[in-house]
């Protein structure tokens, strides 16, 4: 999914057993998830107790009220894992009601306050109900293949037998730790998944993986230095990707096509035109709720909005709301210009702007329209929009359109209507129910047939 400094998700549920701080690190942030686990076992949580924890700057955002709001009925949550544990930062997983989960991002501030706090929204493990099935007599193959100085992790999917080669597909998905089905820790949305048993219904083979930092194939040489990831191992990993695909026994390489999901559609393009790197040629592409603008300015528009919303409820001041939005502005200009960040983030905004991200968010300065300008005249597009996707607009998706139309492609424009960022049949303009088991959009199946079928 693409970037969403997310201020601060609710969750809800009941109880589980299990004492919350055992297993946090002796570190800051980890005292504080120990201490927070604790305080949110007894809610609501004095005031007195969280100004003494948090950071004054995050609660001029987030007052105590709100924050209480937010963790009632969660009851005793239960540590599961713990993801990234640095002195000033934890990543861990939290166990509520029914074995639901959710995803915890902690950070603390130098004086050892709290001044990021970011919830996924919880999930239950995925039975696999708003996945459509596999053609029969198709396979999902678990595959690797190296690329960045490390080994790829994928699932390829393929007719177990074929007469004649059949076109392939692959699939990227969008920004964030996510894996080869667009899922994130907790966060189970398996929007690649759905797409994959899709096109092997149209008698498309595809390749999915877990880019750097996601699933099996993990942070492999960067864990130990996070802060050196730019933009160049996920555009390795692409093009490999692809080469991969074009090699496979079953597939005709004269007809590939890139399927990108969000920030996906950057990727897309970038193999598309070259400019991922030395890549077998792309016949089609397919661009899904894509990446429209240049990631700092989806990023300012998203976090712009939430605020705003924040202040026409009455959550915040317009005195608080401008606060916020200026220390926004100060990150991006700070990254946009020099690929690193000074001083500290307020709370709300930890989780996009840190050293993990600052190179990468500096070097992904393209705009997708630009290059979309600069594909093979008549390339075959399916774009899509979605009137109730709140993350990628249509008025955003225009713009990438008038690069597709400044290079002459064969554009098939879709409106999807009622869907949400992750193509589910969901209206709510939240990210609430992206991993709840709704049904995929059956709009978006139609055109997504349609277009195999005429071009590919």
């Amino acid at each position: 999914m693409l970037f969403a400094a997310l201020l601060l998700t609710a969750c809800g549920g009941g109880g589980s057993s299990g004492h919350p701080n055992s297993g946090f690190p002796g570190t800051p942030a980890g005292a504080q998830a120990g201490w927070l686990l604790g305080a949110v076992a007894h809610a609501p949580i004095p005031d007195a107790s969280i100004r003494a924890h948090f950071d004054s700057t995050f609660l001029a955002l987030v007052p105590p009220s709100r924050l209480n709001q937010t963790l009632q009925g969660v009851g005793e949550p239960r540590l599961l894992s713990i993801t990234t544990s640095e002195a000033d930062r934890l990543v861990f997983l939290v166990a509520i009601s029914g074995g639901r989960r959710f995803q915890v991002t902690l950070e603390a501030d130098s004086r050892g306050l709290i001044d990021g706090l970011l919830f996924s929204a919880p999930s239950a493990p995925s039975s696999g109900a708003d996945v459509p099935a596999l053609a029969p007599g198709w396979v999902a193959q678990p595959v690797t293949f190296a690329a960045a100085g490390m080994p790829i992790y994928g699932t390829y999917t393929h007719p177990r037998t074929a007469s004649a080669r059949v076109p392939g597909a692959l699939l990227i998905q969008g920004s964030g730790d996510t894996d080869r089905n667009d899922n994130e820790p907790g966060f189970v949305v398996n929007t690649l998944a759905a797409v994959a048993d899709w096109l092997s219904q149209d008698g498309v083979a595809t390749l999915r993986y877990d880019k750097l930092a996601s699933g099996e194939t993990g942070a492999g040489p960067y864990a130990a230095h996070p802060d050196t990831i730019g933009i160049a191992p996920y555009e390795q990993e692409a093009a490999a990707a692809l080469r991969f695909l074009a090699d496979q026994s079953e597939v005709d390489p004269s007809r590939l096509a890139v399927v990108g999901h969000s920030e996906g559609g950057l990727y897309a393009l970038l193999l598309a035109t070259g400019l991922a790197g030395k890549a077998p040629r792309v016949h089609a592409l397919v661009l899904l709720e894509s990446q429209s603008l240049p990631i700092l300015d989806h990023i300012r528009q998203q976090v712009t909005a939430q605020v705003t919303a924040q202040q026409r409820a009455g959550a915040i001041s317009a005195a608080q709301a401008r606060t916020f939005l200026g220390a926004l502005s100060s990150a991006i200009a700070q990254v946009r210009t020099t690929g690193r960040l000074t001083g500290t983030v307020p709370g709300g905004l930890a989780a996009t702007f840190n050293s993990g991200t600052a190179l990468y968010l500096h070097q992904d300065s393209f705009d997708p329209a630009v290059i979309a300008a600069s594909l093979a005249p008549q390339t075959p597009v399916l774009l899509t929009c979605s009137n109730d996707d709140f993350q990628v607009s249509c008025a955003d998706v225009d713009h990438l359109a008038g690069g597709l139309a400044r290079a002459h492609a064969i554009v098939d424009f879709v409106h999807l209507v009622g869907v949400d960022h992750v193509l589910k049949e969901d209206s709510s303009r939240t990210s609430a129910d992206y991993t709840q088991p709704l049904p995929f959009s059956s709009q978006l199946r139609a055109a997504l047939r349609a277009f195999a079928s005429a071009h590919l």
